[in-house]
This record gives C-alpha cells, sequence and structure tokens, in this order.
C-alpha cells in the first residue's frame, strides 16, 4: 500500500516530447525552465515555504544553527601575495560576511585593510572576486560583484593613499590581468556587452584587452580573440615587459600557448598548438616555464627559451612522476617550488632553478596545501596548509637560511586528537582500486549503526584532499562519520584519471561512488538507514545519479547546485564549456552517454526514493537553477515512499562563490537539520 504523500505544492505538467535521434524523451516539466515566469517563480516561493515549514519543525534545529554559527566563526586565511616588500592576503574573522584584503609593508608591517567588501552591502552580498596588485604594490586591480552573480566589475585602488581611480571595468567574470611593469596599464580579460553577440552568448567570447589608466575602456584596443568563442583566454607578462603570453584552454585538458615580443612588434607565435594536452606557462628569470601533461599524465616542468620557443628547444628539468601527480611550480629568486599530490595528499618540495632538489618541506601531515606564493625577485616562499582537523595555517620558509616558520594561522577550539583521520581503498565495480578518506572519533566501534556522511564530486580534474571545514566538525563532534572517495573524473591520480571518468567513461563516477557507499554498508560502518550522500555541481550530478540508480543505498540524499537534466544542460548560460567533460544530445553517440544517466530522465514512477534536499540558488550563473526545479517536480511526483523531496532556492546568491556569511549558515542550518533527521542523529 502506498503511504501516505506530503502535501507538497501542487505542480502541473505539460505534454512535451522531444524525438532526439529517433528516441522520444518526455519532459513534463518543461515549463519549470523559465525562471523567469511568475508561474515559477510563484511556484518556487510555494516550495520554499513547504521546505522552511518541514525543516522548521525539525526538533534541535536551534541547536544546530547555534553550534553552526560558533563553528563558522573560525575564521578564513590566504597566502600572501608578494609585490616588491607588499603582502596583500585576504582574512575572515568572526562572523564577517566576507573575507577583508589585507595588506602590509614588509612582512612583519601593520595590516592595513585595501577592501572591505563588508561595508559595501547591508547584507553582505557584495563580493571580491579576484585582485591583482602592480609590479610595486602601489596600485590594485580587484573584482567586484552581487549577490553571488560572479560578474566582476573592475576597480583600481591607490594603495598607499586608500584613494580608487576612475576607472570601472565591467564583464570582467574570473578576470586574467597582468600589470604593465610601470603600473601605466594592463592586459586584461572581458566578455561582451549585451547586444554586440548574438543573445543567449553573453558568457562566452571571452577577449584580451589593453587598457591604459584613465582611458575609456570602451575604446580600449583588442589584443587577442580566440577561434572559438567556447575558448577560455588568459594573460600575463614576463617582468621585464617584453614578452606576452596568451593561454588559451580549448577544453578543460587542451590548452594552447602563444608569445609574442612586445619590444620587438613581432606577431604572435604559438608555443604549444593544437596539441592533446594541458600547458601552463610563467615567465621569469628570461625563462618560460611550462608545466604540462603531454606525454605525462601525472605532469613536468619545461624550461623554454621565449626566442625560441620550439619544442625541439624545450629542457626538460621536472621529469614526471609514476606514483606522484605534480600540480604547480612557483617561482622564486633561486628556488622553484614544486607542489605534488601523492596518493591525495600534499607534498611540497624545493628545487634550484634547474630542477635540482634541494629539500623536502615537512608538512604537518595529512592534508593539503591551499596555496604557495614567491616573487620571482624574492628569497621567501610561503605555503598554506590544512587538514580535516587542521585549521588553515600559512608558512613562510627564508631559502637564503633555510628555515621554515608559521606566519599566520587561524585560531580555534579545536581539539584533533579526538578524531581519526584514515585513507582506505576499496574495488569499484570494474575491479579499478579506489581510495577514499574516511575521518571519525578514535573510538568508533565497527556496529554497522554509525550516521555516515558519504560526498565526493569526480569531475574536471579536481582532486578531492584532506581540507578543513568548519561545518564537518558539527557532524564530526555528534558521532557521524565524514567519508571522501578520490572518484574517476577528478584529478588526484593525473591525466588518466580524469579520462576515465568523463565523456563515454562517465559511469565509472558513478560506479565509484556507489562502490564507496557499499564498501561502507560491508565493513560495518555505517547501513543505507544511517548513510547519507551529498555533492554540490558537478556533485550534485554525481549523487543525483547514484539515488536514481540505487535509491537502496540512501536514507537521505543532499543535492546542491546541481546539473541534473543532462540532454538540455548545455543550452542554459555557460554550460557549453562543459560539452568537453560530458558530450552533448546533439550528438547520437553521446546522446547515447548522456540519456543511459542523466538523473532527471532516470527517475521512474513508484520507486521509494530516499530523502532529497535539492539546494540551488536565484543568482547562479553557471549551473541553471531549472535543474533543481525540474528534478523536485518530478521526484515528488514519482517517489513512492513517505520520505520527503525538499527545494530550497536561495535569493540574492550563486553557486557559492561570494556567498555571505548569513546566508551560509542559513543555508547549512537546513541542509545539516535535513541530514540529522533523516539519520536519526540527536543534537
Amino acid at each position: 500500500m502506498r503511504p501516505a504523500m506530503l502535501p507538497y505544492p501542487s505542480t502541473r505538467t505539460q505534454a512535451v516530447v522531444d524525438v532526439l535521434h529517433g528516441e522520444p524523451v518526455s519532459d513534463p516539466y518543461r515549463w519549470l525552465e523559465d525562471g523567469t515566469a511568475v508561474e515559477t517563480r510563484e511556484w518556487t516561493a510555494q516550495q520554499n515555504a513547504f521546505t522552511e515549514a518541514y525543516l522548521g519543525a525539525v526538533p534541535g534545529r536551534d541547536r544546530i544553527r547555534k553550534r553552526l554559527e560558533q563553528l563558522l566563526s573560525i575564521g578564513v586565511l590566504s597566502t600572501p601575495a608578494l609585490a616588491q616588500g607588499r603582502y596583500f592576503y585576504l582574512r575572515r574573522d568572526g562572523t564577517q560576511n566576507q573575507p577583508v584584503l589585507y595588506w602590509r609593508a614588509g612582512c612583519e608591517g601593520e595590516d592595513r585593510v585595501a577592501v572591505d567588501p563588508n561595508v559595501l552591502s547591508a547584507g553582505g552580498t557584495t563580493a571580491l572576486d579576484w585582485f591583482y596588485p602592480s609590479r610595486d604594490g602601489s596600485l590594485l586591480a580587484y573584482g567586484l560583484s552581487a549577490d553571488g552573480s560572479e560578474e566582476s566589475v573592475l576597480h583600481v585602488l591607490q594603495v598607499e593613499q586608500g584613494r580608487l581611480l576612475a576607472d570601472r571595468i565591467s564583464r570582467m567574470r574570473a578576470a586574467s590581468l597582468a600589470w604593465l611593469p610601470d603600473g601605466s596599464g594592463f592586459y586584461y580579460t572581458r566578455y561582451p556587452a549585451p547586444g554586440d553577440v548574438p543573445q543567449g552568448e553573453e558568457h562566452y567570447h571571452r577577449t584580451i584587452l589593453f587598457h591604459r589608466l584613465g582611458d575609456d575602456p570602451e575604446t580600449d584596443s583588442v589584443v587577442f580573440t580566440p577561434a572559438q568563442k567556447e575558448y577560455w583566454a588568459g594573460v600575463s607578462l614576463s617582468p621585464d615587459g617584453r614578452w606576452l603570453l596568451i593561454s588559451v584552454a580549448r577544453t578543460f585538458d587542451q590548452t594552447d600557448l602563444y608569445l609574442q615580443d612586445l619590444a620587438s612588434g613581432g606577431p604572435m607565435v604559438p608555443v604549444a598548438e593544437g596539441l592533446a594536452a594541458s600547458f601552463e606557462g610563467e615567465l621569469a628569470h628570461g625563462w618560460l616555464f611550462v608545466r604540462t601533461n603531454l606525454d605525462a599524465p601525472t605532469y613536468r616542468l619545461y624550461r623554454v627559451d621565449p626566442g625560441q620557443p620550439g619544442r625541439s628547444k624545450w629542457q626538460e628539468i621536472v621529469a614526471p612522476r609514476e606514483h606522484a601527480v605534480f600540480e604547480s611550480a612557483t617561482i622564486a629568486k633561486s628556488r622553484l617550488a614544486l607542489s605534488y599530490l601523492e596518493r591525495a595528499s600534499s607534498r611540497l618540495e624545493l628545487t634550484d632553478l634547474d630542477g635540482r632538489v634541494i629539500e623536502q618541506v615537512a608538512l604537518p601531515g595529512l592534508g593539503s596545501l591551499f596555496g604557495v606564493s614567491a616573487e620571482w625577485v624574492g628569497d621567501e616562499i610561503f605555503y598554506g596548509f590544512s587538514s580535516y582537523t587542521t585549521p588553515p595555517s600559512v608558512y613562510r620558509i627564508d631559502t637564503r637560511a633555510g628555515a621554515t616558520r608559521l606566519w599566520k594561522r587561524v585560531e580555534a577550539d579545536i581539539d584533533p586528537t579526538r578524531f581519526m583521520v584514515r585513507q582506505v581503498s576499496y574495488q569499484s565495480r570494474d575491479q579499478t582500486p579506489i581510495s577514499m578518506f574516511l575521518v571519525h572519533s578514535v573510538d568508533l566501534q565497527l556496529n554497522g549503526d554509525n550516521p555516515t556522511y558519504l560526498t565526493g564530486y569526480g569531475g574536471f580534474n579536481i582532486s578531492m584532499t584532506p581540507a578543513f571545514s568548519r561545518s564537518l566538525l558539527l557532524w564530526l563532534e555528534h558521532g557521524g562519520v565524514l567519508a571522501v572517495p578520490n572518484l574517476r573524473g577528478g584529478g588526484e591520480y593525473g591525466e588518466h584519471w580524469h579520462q576515465s571518468g568523463i565523456l563515454g567513461n562517465k559511469q565509472n563516477s558513478f560506479d565509484d561512488f556507489i562502490g564507496a557507499a557499499e564498501w561502507l554498508i560491508r565493513e560495518r560502518y555505517t547501513r543505507p538507514e544511517r548513510l547519507a550522500a551529498a555533492g554540490g555541481s558537478n556533485g550534485g550530478l554525481l549523487v543525483g545519479s547514484a539515488l536514481t540508480q540505487r535509491p537502496d543505498l540512501f536514507r537521505a540524499v543532499l543535492v546542491q547546485v546541481p546539473l541534473l537534466d543532462m540532454l538540455r544542460y548545455h543550452q542554459f548560460l555557460i554550460a557549453r564549456l562543459w560539452i568537453p567533460e560530458y558530450g552533448s544530445a546533439d550528438d547520437a553517440t553521446q546522446f547515447q552517454w548522456l540519456r543511459a544517466y542523466s538523473p532527471y530522465h532516470k527517475v521512474r514512477d513508484g520507486i521509494s526514493y530516499p530523502a532529497v534536499l535539492l539546494a540551488t540558488a536565484e543568482s547562479d550563473t553557471r549551473v541553471d537553477p531549472m535543474h533543481a526545479r525540474k528534478m523536485a517536480a518530478r521526484l515528488q511526483a514519482a517517489n513512492a515512499s513517505d520520505r520527503p523531496i525538499l527545494l530550497r532556492l536561495e535569493s540574492q546568491a550563486g553557486h557559492g562563490a561570494g556567498k555571505p556569511l548569513a546566508k551560509v549558515i542559513d543555508e547549512l542550518t537546513d541542509s545539516w537539520t535535513f541530514v540529522f533527521s533523516e539519520l536519526g542523529v540527536q543534537v
């Protein structure tokens, strides 16, 4: 007998059927794609009210919020950007909504505020997206955006005087920027104005321009236009201003590099073009240092003469390693700081400029580097480190003295000895070994009844490493187990690992995640009634696939800013950029891959689904909220269990970047109330 259903808001259906490559595809909630329509907005408001009432009635919710407020007052810290004796770094203290950008003259100088976004909007919804100090640190270019949109407007600050210049440049989302040595202007990336390109293409056509301070930005000259509108351009400049370096990401795993000699006014010369590999470069000491996975899935480093950039002249100075992924190279006066990922945990190594190893830097434990910074003329290197139970700390290496010391840390009343961090391995469906981090109390009993929170990502070459999370401490404090598998599609084990979880191999990511759930149950950590799955963005696709393919494995699923309609995803916002990762339903072969797992289309009537909370945001400019709206409607209609299907749409918020602390606490309170309640965790 079907259980009594929850009194969800009424949702109409419409008879929409597309025929794709000869196959009919029903889409009864197509109308929910239009987030501006009055009917959609009214429906969303009703869903939000239903979710608020449902979660508001959960006992212990106020205690969850109070503890989250305490935990999220643990600060935020970045490594400093160095500019000839000036140090710029981000820090958020206590209940500030947004991190503040500070600067100091000298390593131990007094902190002074450069940019405080908290004073720019009443609700803390103005965010500092990025910043670039000039070579001497006297000027600062930075981007501000509102409501989580990430649609940056550039400002320029005279740092010492604290005075803003008149220059304003809009449409600078995720800007790349390179100052001239004398600070008189800069190269930068910008998007087109509405009306300059066909409607719907405003998120593409990223172009490189040059701006001289004081000029009208609308008269700035175009320096470089990528060959296709989806290509992603970036720009940098040699310290002497002679060499302009342009990178063009065709896909997430294929990048071209070009050089131009500005002194001679010569043509743009390809350094790497049309190769099935990723390239990134930095100019210093008269050389171009190039990190690439060309014939090296775990990456290598070349040194290139900018005047003779042909590949036959490249000199390898850091060879690829079989069991460690070379993640980045940071250039100082006489050292290279090389960061590696070994079994999904960070390593740091210092070499000379020829790549000869000088020192293995002793990191505090199993954890993650969150930034390595230096200046090519400087004798100091900074690195940030955190782990699941260790808040962010920044260390300074004096390369002349060979000494390392703590520079700044986030203070927190946390006892890391209460918890254990382990790394285990299990086999996925095709017998591929998958590593997984486990975090839990030191006295955990393997009784098959521990509340467990399983989360992952598995995409875009992004690695899931042991980093600090304030809200997860709430879970650990209440006896919860945290499980984080390193899924295929991520970058934990190099480009082969990434390639084995994309396009036609995407199901591997889902199998790896499902395999983690099965292992946790088999090894008596938990049982399905005490297991929650959670993921955001591409991770939202991951858990959306897990809940539709194996609804029996989970009691609760938290799906955040997700991709769920994989047959139409590429028609919204910036999603065409992701076709190289997922494929497109416009292609007959790729349609079959996507149709096989698209979560929205995988929902079946009469199935007992887990409790689901779909969380999205109104100003998300990456993943359209239509995915969560349509999935909520479909699951509410199809579900045969009495477990709730909830939709939460946040206003004045986006994909996550720049979200003010107050809204973060609101969202986390709802998320953890949902998980605690469904898994029976007492607060």
